[in-house]
């Protein structure tokens, strides 16, 4: 992912049921590039969102994790 202007990042996880399952990056970052690992092991196949919020721009989008 990429950042355009520093501030708080968050990347978090969650199910269909909106319970946030994993939080991948809650931290501070600087302008940039950034890449982050996911190791799904421990949830079940299905549906999933994630949620990345950076000052006031939020995105959200879905994926399927097939095992």
């Amino acid at each position: 992912y990429s950042i355009a202007k520093e501030g708080n990042v968050s990347l978090k996880i969650f199910d269909v049921l909106g319970q946030e399952v994993v939080s991948l990056v809650n931290e501070f970052q600087k302008v940039g590039n950034y890449k982050v690992s996911f190791n799904a092991r421990q949830l079940a196949t299905g549906i999933y969102f994630y949620r990345i919020q950076s000052g006031s721009f939020t995105n959200v989008k879905k994926m399927m994790l097939i095992k």
